[in-house]
């Protein structure tokens, strides 16, 4: 049986903000841009008690925390952290496999170092990353990465949480569906309508009848509630593409309201695309119209598109080339691709937050 540990920074860009502002301490932080344009990268966790999350609009998080401070971000001071995080992890275990620069899966099952316990070694690292880097960390310990990934936020901040195969059963039985990694928002919404709020809810339903009701991802609701993930700690896994796209409530039809849609989606893309240190060449817009029709268009530079205002640009350029062609749009979406750190792995779709 495996031993995984997923470990997350706390609120990771906001917290090395504080730690080298100290005027920033105790204070509600965001990094990014204020304004309608702007997005933010991450929030301080006195910033978080006002609903302020990663990924929002700087906008709503102006209109939630009228006292929120916004600081640029830092993203070599960023990295350079998280270099050091790296090196603790891989005296531990070769097996790392970073989601970005604030977290990691680590296979301790055959460690390098330090003592038998998986609970042990993540105390360790937690201590050593905090005397490191005068950052804290939160851990998930436990046989698989679904578990493990959940665990590690159930006591955030600067918190642990183990789950044992003995007690894995009874606390997936126990967990709001809305707190199943890869379940968002809007999948457990639907799931409530179903009657659908725990893990003990969704066990009921077959695989067949997921499957029915969510396509194949049902498979994946059917495997997790039963703790089942045979998924391995895989280091060289890197994402060819990286994306974002929304359906809305309503249909768009002016072109001012479908540009500051993209603006808000590649902010949600760059925001990746910065935190994991991976930027790309080649930007699409997919643009689904109210009668399903769907059209994809893509536009390819020398070098990586690094800044924001340069993604925006873009996907505004290509908005604009084929105006003829759109009318009411259902969906937009935003993707770059041809990535600096592309290696054989599939795309990710990035979740957004829906108010």
């Amino acid at each position: 049986m495996r031993k995984i540990i997923h470990i997350d920074m706390d609120a990771f860009y906001a917290s090395v903000e504080q730690r080298d502002n100290p005027e920033l301490r105790g204070k509600p932080v965001a990094v990014g841009g204020a304004g309608r344009r702007g997005v933010v990268a991450s929030a301080s966790y006195e910033a978080r008690r006002y609903g302020v999350r990663s990924a929002m609009p700087g906008i709503t998080a102006q209109r939630l925390c009228p006292e929120i401070i916004f600081v640029k971000s830092h993203f070599e001071t960023y990295r350079e952290a998280s270099r050091q995080i790296r090196d603790i992890f891989l005296e531990y275990t070769d097996l790392v496999e970073p989601l970005s620069l604030d977290e990691a899966y680590l296979d301790v099952t055959e460690a390098k170092i330090g003592p038998p316990s998986a609970t042990l070694i993540a105390e360790e690292i937690r201590r050593r990353i905090f005397e490191t880097t005068g950052l804290t960390a939160s851990a998930g310990v436990s046989f698989n990465k679904f578990l493990a990934k959940v665990a590690s936020d159930i006591n955030k901040p600067n918190g642990i949480k183990v789950i044992t195969p003995e007690e894995a059963s009874a606390f997936l039985d126990a967990l709001p569906v809305e707190k199943f990694h890869g379940i968002g928002k809007v999948t457990a919404e639907r799931m409530r309508k179903m009657g659908v709020a725990t893990g003990a809810d969704l066990k009921k339903w077959s695989e067949i009848e997921l499957v029915q009701r969510f396509g194949k991802a049902g498979r994946h609701y059917f495997r997790i509630v039963r703790a089942d993930d045979e998924r391995p700690v895989d280091p060289r896994r890197i994402r060819k593409s990286i994306g974002a796209e929304r359906t809305f409530d309503e249909d768009l039809s002016d072109l001012a309201i479908m540009k500051e849609k993209l603006a808000y989606l590649a902010g949600i893309v760059h925001e990746y695309m910065a935190k994991t240190d991976n930027f790309g060449r080649t930007v699409t817009v997919k643009i689904k119209m109210a009668d399903f029709r769907q059209i994809t268009r893509s536009k390819s530079f020398g070098g990586e598109v690094k800044l924001l205002a340069d993604l925006v640009a873009a996907t505004h350029e290509l908005l604009d080339h084929n105006r003829e062609e759109i009318d009411s749009v259902r969906l937009l979406g935003v993707a770059i691709s041809n990535l600096e750190k592309e290696h054989s792995g599939e795309g990710i779709q990035l979740k957004l937050p829906f108010e």
